[in-house]
């Protein structure tokens, strides 16, 4: 009994002495983990360029529906009743992606030029309302881009469509009604949708080439991949997309996603149908006008 006592009265000897002779207030030894540096598993993921639209296998999701197909209704024209105030000034530009990493989007889709030029892409329309004042936007600049059209509007508007081609414009399959599930459908049903949509497309434009498919909300799989490829199409992802589609996304945050993740070799996801786009043609002007500064280029693809 006696050793133990005396035992625990070194230990808190020894620990009293500790106490004085620590330096108050030094730096802990290196390698030690202090409170304010994260571990690997805890360490917050980077912003990826590509998160937003609704149903995105590869960059990121939104829970909201970019599709104006849902309620059967022609594309909309309200916009949001506000928008926030332009941020002060943009972010330096991102650096360009390598030219290997022109196919790193969902399942090896393509989601970058494959050079310096920067792809615009606009989807769902053609809209009556806002088809023509993009492209109006496009030609005042001499811009060329990809329009990823749905086949029930470019039956409903052909002539939409035939000043797209007439403009020098690409134009890409999106789907017939933007159907969000078409990759899960069998190959067949896959084949007659894009079919019935290159039918319509080149109907308003005959002999325009249809390089390219896009499956709504960007909800791939290697079935719809493959049909669209044996058709002759490439499929087209995105690496940047601002959630623009969305009613609840203001034009000075479509203005900021777009600039703050957008460098050479990107392509970018806007929307000429769906919804907003009365916020997303205030913040396109914007944009290109900061595109102009960085000195980027375009390609239509």
């Amino acid at each position: 009994m006696r050793h133990h006592k005396l035992g625990i009265a070194v230990a808190v000897a020894t620990l009293l002495v500790l106490a004085w002779i620590w330096p108050e207030g030094g730096e802990p030894p290196e390698g030690t983990l202090a409170a304010t540096e994260p571990t690997a598993s805890a360490a917050p993921a980077p912003e990826t360029e590509g998160a937003g639209e609704s149903g995105d296998t590869g960059d990121g999701a939104s829970a909201a529906d970019e599709s104006p197909a849902e309620t059967g209704a022609e594309p909309s024209t309200e916009a949001p009743a506000t928008s926030q105030a332009p941020s002060s000034a943009p972010v330096p530009a991102p650096s360009a992606e390598p030219a290997s990493n022109a196919y790193d989007g969902p399942l090896g889709t393509r989601n970058h030029t494959d050079s310096e030029a920067v792809a615009l892409t606009f989807d769902d329309g053609p809209s009556p309302e806002w088809t023509p004042t993009v492209l109006s936007m496009l030609r005042e600049r001499g811009i060329k881009a990809t329009f990823c059209v749905i086949g029930a509007y470019a039956e409903a508007y052909p002539e939409i469509i035939a000043d797209i081609v007439r403009e020098g414009h690409t134009l890409c399959n999106h789907s017939w009604f933007h159907e969000f599930d078409l990759g899960k459908q069998s190959e067949d049903e896959i084949r007659a949708n894009l079919q019935r949509t290159n039918d319509a497309i080149t109907k308003a434009a005959p002999g325009a080439a249809i390089a390219y498919f896009r499956h709504p909300g960007g909800q791939w799989t290697d079935r719809a991949i493959a049909v669209a490829a044996d058709m002759g199409m490439e499929s087209l992802h995105w690496a940047v997309d601002p959630s623009d589609w969305d009613n609840a996304t203001t034009e000075s945050q479509i203005e900021d996603r777009v600039l703050d993740h957008t460098g050479p070799g990107a392509i970018v996801l806007l929307h000429d149908g769906a919804s907003n786009q009365k916020d997303m043609c205030g913040a396109l002007e914007k944009i290109l006008d900061e595109f102009d500064r960085r000195g980027y280029a375009y390609t239509a693809l």
